[in-house]
Formats: structure tokens, C-alpha cells, sequence
């Protein structure tokens, strides 16, 4: 029996992907609001004995909370087994406690998900691209979490945009480890800006890591948020000689005005992100890359 994909309103063409993809079927939900402002979920489909796909990111706590009551209807409704398709696990920020009291929000809402019932064969969550590896370590009891990585779909952008000639930048030192990895993948150097933070929104940067004769700078980073990071780091690049500047993330949260923002600054010849997040939505009217995940999940998924 093909596998049932049901999906958050926000993530309905990622998963129209998937049905092709993975030769689904598409679940039917049904959707109300009491005056109170109370939700109101159905779940239409057929479930008994289904393999069921449920795609959405935890964009934020309603998004994260329809998630699990979609998750529990499923379940309770006789599934299989229930594949959770996270692309985008929000909250990453605050996957630690800092200081005393701190609420640590990724181990949270990694327990919220963790509670659904278990489905006959089990439950599993896919989460792409995780900005801290730890996260998956937060789940419990016997869901099964797994950090899917878009490397392939950020190689084959950056070879799309930049052809095979160019210098792999980060935004932050501190994911040097991964920029390094990828720039191996790519065959290509890696370059490094050195930044401080001057607030809980601000950074600047002190250093760049090596000297550039116009080379082309492919700047990849894991989530693009405010922008500034990302501007920072490219007029770094362009300051020590960078020529075409190109950037690529996993994840575009971009909150309003943000890309505007970056567009303001004319320093891009192109920027690329993922269908991962729900504000990726209508970026390519706006003249920027976007590219699916969904052939990611594929190979995850019961068929």
C-alpha cells in the first residue's frame, strides 16, 4: 500500500514532492478554529495499518503544536508506522543552558515530539541540517531520531552557481569543521572570518583567514535569521579580495525584512537556500535560488 503523507498547511508543497517522490498518496486534513481560538484537526484519510508521512518544521510553538496533535490523531487513527519529516528543527538556538534558570527550548520541544504515541511499528523523525549536532541525543523513549544532511543539494547548487573554480567561505570560525568537509567534497579551499559578539543580534567580524586575488567566495552557512552575520562576513570576504560573492544556507528563517536587508547591500551575485523552512515560500519571485529537500528524505522513507 503506498505511504500516506499528510502535511502542516506551511509545508503542503514539500510534501507534494515527497507523494511524487516516494510515490504516495496525499492525506486529507481537515481544519477549523473555535471563537475561542481553539484548533480544530481531523484527519479525513484512511490511516489503519498505513505507513504515514507527516511533514512540518517547528517554526514556532503552533507549528510545533500541530505537529503533535497531528502526530497523536495519526497514530491513534491505526498507523503502521510514522515517519516524521522535520526540515526544519526551530529552537536549535537554545539547545543548552547558558546561565542558571535558562530554559533549554531544543530538549523541550524534542520531548514534546517524543510523547506522541508509538505507532505499531514505531515512530522515527528525520531532521535536516541540525545547527547543533547534539539535538537528536534530547529525543526519548522510542521514537528514532535521524540528522539527515543536504550536503548533496548544497554541492550541487554551489557547482550550479559557481562552476568549479571558487573559495567555500564561512560565516563563523566556529563551523569550520563542516565548511572544511564540504569544501573536501567540493574540491575546492576553505576561508574563515573570525567574529565577536557585540550582543544577542549583533556580531562583528576581526579577522578573515586567508588573502584573496578576486576569486569567487561561495559564503555557506547553516541558517540565514537576521542577515547580519552573512553581511558581515561578505564584506569581509570583499575587503580581502573576493570577487563574485555567492551564498547558499540550508535554512532561510528570514524574518521580515531581512532579505531586504541583504538585497539592499548589492554585495551577492546570487543567493541560494532550501524549501526547508516555510519562509522560503515565494523567495524565488524575489529572485533568489530555492531548492527542494525532498529527494533527501526518500531513501528514510518505508516503501
Amino acid at each position: 500500500m503506498k505511504p500516506l503523507v499528510v502535511a502542516l498547511e506551511q509545508y503542503e508543497e514539500l510534501a507534494s514532492a515527497l507523494v511524487s517522490l516516494a510515490q504516495g498518496e496525499p492525506g486529507i486534513i481537515e481544519r477549523d478554529r473555535f471563537p475561542d481560538g481553539e484548533h480544530y484537526l481531523r484527519v479525513i484519510s484512511e490511516v489503519n495499518d498505513r505507513d504515514v508521512v507527516l511533514v512540518g518544521g517547528t517554526c514556532d510553538h503552533d507549528a510545533t503544536l500541530e505537529l503533535y496533535d497531528l502526530g497523536c490523531a495519526l497514530v491513534e487513527a491505526g498507523a503502521a508506522m510514522l515517519t516524521i519529516v522535520c526540515p526544519y528543527f526551530g529552537y536549535s538556538t537554545m539547545e543548552r543552558a547558558v546561565r542558571q534558570g535558562e530554559a533549554v527550548m531544543a530538549k523541550n520541544r524534542a520531548r514534546i515530539l517524543s510523547s506522541i504515541p508509538r505507532a505499531k511499528l514505531g515512530n522515527q523523525i528525520l531532521l535536516l541540517d541540525l545547527h547543533s549536532e547534539g539535538i537528536p541525543h534530547y529525543f526519548e523513549g522510542t521514537i528514532r531520531p535521524f540528522h539527515v544532511y543536504a550536503k548533496p543539494v548544497i554541492v550541487a547548487t554551489a557547482r550550479e552557481l559557481a562552476g568549479d573554480a571558487f573559495v567555500l567561505g564561512s560565516t563563523d570560525a566556529g563551523r569550520a569543521k563542516w565548511v572544511e568537509s564540504l569544501a573536501n567534497d567540493l574540491h575546492v579551499p576553505a576561508a574563515f572570518v573570525f567574529k565577536r559578539r557585540v550582543s544577542g543580534v549583533e556580531t562583528e567580524v576581526t579577522a578573515v583567514s586567508t588573502s584573496l586575488d578576486g576569486e569567487t567566495v561561495v559564503i555557506y552557512d547553516d541558517m540565514i535569521r537576521t542577515g547580519g552575520s552573512l553581511i558581515n562576513a561578505a564584506r569581509a570576504y570583499r575587503e580581502a579580495g573576493a570577487g563574485k560573492l555567492i551564498a547558499i544556507a540550508t535554512h532561510a528563517v528570514l524574518p521580515e525584512g531581512a532579505l531586504d536587508r541583504i538585497l539592499a547591500t548589492k554585495l551577492f551575485d546570487a543567493i541560494a537556500v532550501t524549501d526547508s523552512h516555510r519562509n522560503a515560500r515565494g523567495l524565488a519571485a524575489r529572485g533568489v535560488h530555492v531548492k527542494s529537500v525532498a529527494p533527501l528524505f526518500v531513501p528514510f522513507l518505508r516503501r
